[in-house]
């Protein structure tokens, strides 16, 4: 019998019924008398302590993170489905205090341990196992490690400091109503709901989407510029000048655990190569009969297609496209249908876009969209569904070496989209729809990879003009910079669009997060070109990659999977796979 499937709310229940909940409050008395056990270990933690007693520690160590796990973000997907909701607001709050005080008081064995010297904490690493490379790349912070006092301040300084900034930033942005007339109507909308029209095939409607979205953020965007530059300075503060990292992208380099060299490799190669998607939005110029795009027009649709797609339907050929590359990894998507973690309603409060959250090994991962029946919607239920398929896949790793570090950690969901794209062109008949779906291919490259990477560059400069005292429209003028060379004289951008910089919540939560984007989405493309190349063959090889999770360093991964990361023409062979995409376009353009 075929299931049926619609909109709903996800479930929280496999975490805890609610926030207040009996069993919340003894998973919270649970999680500090561990806490306050395993403070009373640091007496054990010398350079000769025995291997076993030693890996014992560590597995408590996880019990307790598992459980911070568990506790921290409940109250972040409560709050993420009704930001608006004062009870999750004031919890998310108290779980933040509490995660801090938590963390303050188990921060000595980190610290002991980057601390230790080299030879006996080799000696600890032989037998590690699983948690080997945790330990690992954990060492590899002791430069910028503080002492313990220290290490103690900024994480309280962070609960009232850089995390309530982003929550207040959250919600002052998710409150916002957009107003827009469509067919002589005037709608109230929510940005996910207002950001479909941009796609629309009406020239004015989606002029009137950028220009009311950046009204919206520009009434505020002193403000939202203040709590930014406050944001780089604390950044700053802390990273730079405590810390003594290099620069400020080379902190989320480390995390990452991705060499300085690799990643300004990539974002020279993605500057080089501007000039591509220049060429693409000039072939969209003359098919939609102008002699420029404007940046309101550089999603427009070329086909004329405004194909929507029931939730059903698109839940069904995401899955089949799964099923047709491993049947395995449908099976796994289904898991988040099949336990009720996955939450695809529009609603008013909702946090927008679309995110995919694993919250320990043994649980699925929860899953939120705003599904508006969009191609687009069914491509972001695939992505995120290609999230959750990597955690599961790397679900036998411990809660400190299941995650992928962020450049890896879109390799399956980038995938996952590719594969749909390839379902829905082998079905699809309409030619105009067709048309379509290969110039949004394209679309979504761009967005993926080159726009990703010009905000990862602005980043890098905004971090630099706010040490120097930049002003929040000094700022603006710079992003406006950013764009012209971005897109050259292909298109052309409106005053409104300087205010663009306040709205990307990334580079607020986690700075340089978006060249992740740019790193995965050209990583995909050669291996789907591998894929397409190689047949089954390639399946097996993929799969390692997802299964690895977190375990290993992601170059060392990279490289077992034949990957030169260092290498420019790596980069480099992923745009040609895109400019092979527009070269096709233009022929198809010809013959039509």
């Amino acid at each position: 019998m075929e299931r049926t499937y619609t909109k709903t709310r996800w479930s929280l229940n496999d975490l805890f019924e609610t926030h207040d909940s009996p069993e919340m409050k003894v998973a919270i008395s649970k999680l500090e008398a561990k806490v306050t056990d395993f403070e009373t270990v640091r007496h054990q933690l010398n350079e000769d302590i025995d291997q076993t007693e030693f890996l014992e520690l560590v597995r408590r160590l996880e019990e307790i993170t598992s459980l911070v796990s568990r506790i921290y973000d409940f109250g972040a997907l409560q709050f993420a489905a009704d930001t608006q909701n004062q009870d999750a607001q004031v919890f998310l709050a108290k779980v933040e205090q509490l995660m801090a005080e938590m963390q303050n008081k188990i921060l000595f064995f980190g610290l002991w341990w980057k601390g230790l010297d080299d030879i006996p904490a080799d000696r600890l690493m032989v037998g590690s196992g699983d948690f080997r490379y945790w330990l690992e790349e954990m060492r590899h912070f002791k430069p910028h490690t503080l002492s313990e006092a220290e290490e103690k301040v900024i994480n309280i300084k962070d609960v009232t400091g850089s995390s309530a900034l982003n929550t207040l930033y959250d919600s002052i942005t998710n409150r916002y109503v957009f107003k827009l007339t469509v067919d002589g109507e005037e709608k109230e909308l929510t940005r996910g709901q207002l950001m479909v029209y941009v796609h629309d095939s009406d020239p004015q409607l989606r002029a009137g989407v950028y220009q009311e979205l950046y009204r919206v953020y520009g009434e505020d965007g002193p403000i939202l510029g203040q709590i930014y530059q406050t944001l780089v300075r604390d950044w700053r503060n802390e990273q730079l000048d405590m810390r003594h990292y290099d620069n400020p992208i080379a902190v989320r380099n480390l995390v990452n655990d991705i060499p300085d060299e690799v990643v300004n490799t990539l974002l020279d190669v993605c500057e080089c190569n501007a000039t591509i998607f220049q060429r693409f939005f000039e072939l969209k110029a003359r098919l939609l009969g102008v002699e420029r795009l404007r940046r309101y027009d550089i999603y427009a649709p070329v086909a004329g297609s405004d194909k929507k797609y029931k939730y059903q339907t698109a839940v069904d050929l995401v899955l089949d496209s799964f099923s047709q590359f491993a049947p395995q990894i449908s099976k796994l998507a289904q898991r988040v249908f099949d336990d009720d973690h996955l939450d695809s309603e529009v609603r008013k409060g909702k946090r927008d876009g679309a995110f995919c959250a694993t919250v320990t090994p043994d649980l699925t991962p929860w899953v939120l969209l705003n599904y508006q029946g969009r191609p687009r919607d069914v491509a972001t239920l695939a992505h995120e569904l290609g999230h959750a398929i990597h955690s599961m896949l790397a679900d036998h790793h411990s809660i400190f070496t299941q995650h992928s570090s962020l450049p890896l950690a879109e390799t399956a969901s980038t995938f996952a989209e590719m594969l749909l794209i390839d379902r829905l062109l082998a079905q699809e008949k309409d030619q105009s729809v067709r048309q379509d779906l290969l110039f949004r291919q394209v679309d979504d490259a761009y967005a993926t990879i080159l726009r990703q990477a010009f905000f990862a560059l602005f980043e890098r400069q905004a971090h630099e003009m706010v040490k120097q005292d930049a002003s929040v429209d000094d700022l603006s003028k710079a992003y406006q910079e950013n764009l012209k060379k971005q897109f050259g004289e292909a298109v052309e951008v409106s005053a409104e669009f300087g205010w663009e910089w306040v709205s990307i919540p990334h580079i607020y939560h986690v700075p340089f997060y978006v060249y992740a984007y740019a790193f995965g989405q050209l990583l995909v493309l050669s291996l789907y070109q591998q894929y397409k190349e190689e047949g089954e063959a390639f399946k097996s090889r993929f799969i390692k990659i997802l299964t690895a999770g977190g375990s290993d360093a992601p170059v060392r991964i990279l490289t077992e999977a034949g990957i030169d990361v260092y290498d420019a023409g790596f980069w480099q062979g992923g745009f040609d796979v895109i400019l092979d995409m527009i070269e096709k376009q233009e022929d198809i353009t010809l013959e039509l």
